[in-house]
């Protein structure tokens, strides 16, 4: 999927969202480079408009883990799933900085955290749950700086939240499944 690709597919799936302030918070994003950032450094989507294309792959991801899991436990609405895996990172939209050579670096704007500072994106456009506030603060996983040896609230979040746990593996298998460096080339 290219960049202009994902960017239609993005705006087609955030159709889902229908909350007051949805609209506006698109609005904003696509003023602000969401759909020409990177989704990293030097990692998985590390191209002009990769954070699109992993967003997109987040959602498909978690449609299909919601599918599977139905059967067994709670069933989420498409909207929950369309804004926890097409809004986690929104974060990253300021997060790097391109680099004369087109690699990107880290500018360390803002560093409120990586899923605290989606989910303080997010709010002033629109109102969250308290399930999808601790999914898309926790998407990272062990993967995040505050899930240290002691700390038991990644633990407690997972244990209270299979949102969480379902974008925490969405948001894995779409970075080391659908996005691997060697297929892109």
């Amino acid at each position: 999927m290219t960049p202009e690709e994902a960017k239609t597919i993005f705006k087609d799936y955030f159709g889902y969202i229908q909350r007051k302030g949805a609209k506006e918070l698109l609005k904003w994003i696509d003023q602000k480079g969401f759909f020409e950032a990177p989704a990293s450094a030097g990692h998985h989507g590390a191209y002009e408009g990769g954070l699109a294309v992993h967003s997109v792959n987040v959602f498909r991801r978690i449609l299909r883990i919601s599918d599977h899991e139905k059967k067994k436990h709670q069933e989420y609405n498409i909207e929950t799933l369309a804004i926890v895996s097409l809004l986690h990172d929104l974060c990253k939209m300021d997060a790097y900085t391109k680099q004369e050579d087109g690699t990107y670096r880290a500018s360390r704007k803002f560093p409120a955290g990586h899923g605290e500072k989606s989910v303080f994106i997010i709010l002033p456009f629109m109102e969250l749950s308290e399930e999808e506030i601790l999914a898309i603060r926790w998407h990272m996983g062990a993967y995040d700086f505050c899930a240290k040896g002691g700390s038991y609230d990644l633990n407690n979040t997972f244990n209270q939240s299979r949102l969480a746990v379902m974008l925490h593996i969405a948001d894995m298998e779409a970075t080391h499944f659908d996005e691997r460096e060697e297929d892109r080339q």
